[in-house]
């Protein structure tokens, strides 16, 4: 049973929260609970357990977790008390994933133990901004997080757009699965893969134009720039969630394509509808995502295939080499010749002493290092 003191600070801590985001400019200070402090400088609340060990606690529970995303454009007044109060009592849900915060508004992929999923929708949903909000269930349970991650970033999607230049709420039309598919049966329809190509590599919706972007921040650019000359057509977007659309789309209004839409919930949304509904699935192959699976399987079609001896292929990992650690295609033959790795110089570090790796490792930046098959297919193949 939870204790009344426990029960005072829970509500105490809430009534602060709303008060902080109706009135940022007070200074609140928060129950000193679990280590924490006022809340213009609370200790950065987040785990401590080594990575290795909460992955083999991920791997070895044969707990049932549901996978969901979800996100919200809104003004949060103070981010950073926001991320702690969600740490608290997210952590107590059980709940791990990778939630960020922002002045913009909340972007979260996260897995909640099944037997207390309902009880985090209602704590969810009492938060005022996020009432009601749609939750995308994942298709694919597996293992999807291993620890919770919930930080404050200056954006939930990085876009490199000034969002003062324009008003991000004037979105596309938002299309359920059915008007997705009437919208693109029609051959004047642009068909736009929101995502990195990366993700399109393993799957995507068939006629859709898939740039060859690294980041969302190049592909605005990018696709911009390939409809110039396109302003009257229809043009549809879409993503793995919709949170990248939601901001495209508005930005494209502004700069003078009137006639655009975007898949409400993504390609999770659209593949649980099209399943629960018996509709015509378009999309083909895997559906990427940015966990511990790496992927969700929409259908059997492999259209990608191995970066290292080109057989066809559709599974992401990344380099063993934590100094490399590159996301790329690798079949399970060249899993086993090369260990994991994504070559000669690689398989040769693993080998090393874990003094000898971090000295190597020593100095440089950590980065975000993916496979492009434009610029590395010559390196990694034969």
């Amino acid at each position: 049973m939870e204790s009344q003191e426990s029960r005072s600070e829970s509500f105490d801590l809430t009534f602060k929260l709303r008060i902080s985001y109706l009135y940022p400019s007070l200074i609140i200070d928060p129950p000193r609970w679990r280590g924490t402090v006022t809340c213009n400088r609370m200790k950065q609340l987040r785990n401590l357990v080594d990575r290795k060990v909460l992955l083999e606690r991920m791997h070895e529970n044969g707990e049932d977790r549901t996978t969901v995303s979800f996100y919200r454009y809104a003004h949060i007044h103070n981010p950073t008390f926001f991320r702690d109060y969600l740490f608290l009592h997210w952590e107590d849900f059980g709940v791990l994933g990778r939630i960020y915060v922002a002045k913009e508004g909340i972007n979260a992929q996260l897995s909640v133990p099944t037997k207390r999923f309902e009880e985090f929708k209602d704590h969810l949903y009492s938060i005022s901004f996020l009432e009601g909000i749609r939750l995308n269930v994942t298709v694919d349970e597996g293992k999807s997080f291993f620890k919770l991650t919930v930080k404050v970033k200056e954006k939930i999607v990085a876009d490199g757009l000034n969002d003062e230049a324009f008003d991000v709420c004037k979105t596309g039309v938002h299309l359920d699965a059915v008007s997705f598919n009437e919208l693109t049966s029609n051959e004047d329809t642009i068909l736009v893969d929101m995502r990195n190509h990366y993700e399109s590599e393993v799957g995507h919706f068939r006629g859709a134009i898939t740039p060859d972007a690294d980041t969302f921040r190049d592909e605005i650019e990018m696709v911009e720039k390939m409809l110039q000359g396109k302003e009257d057509q229809n043009i549809v977007m879409y993503c793995t969630g919709g949170i990248r659309c939601e901001k495209a789309s508005a930005w494209l209004k502004h700069r003078g394509f009137p006639n655009v839409h975007q898949l409400e919930g993504g390609i999770i949304e659209y593949t649980r509808q099209v399943r629960n509904q018996g509709l015509e699935n378009r999309f083909v192959g895997k559906n990427f995502v940015f966990d511990e699976r790496l992927s969700e399987r929409i259908t059997p079609d492999v259209i990608s295939e191995c970066h290292q001896c080109g057989t066809p292929c559709d599974d992401h990992t990344n380099c063993r080499n934590v100094g490399c650690n590159l996301l790329f295609i690798q079949c399970a033959s060249c899993s086993e010749k090369h260990e994991g790795t994504c070559g000669t110089s690689c398989q040769e570090i693993i080998h090393m002493s874990e003094e000898e790796q971090r000295a190597l490792r020593r100095g440089k930046k950590d980065s975000a290092r993916i496979f492009n098959k434009g610029r590395l297919r010559d390196q990694y193949k034969p």
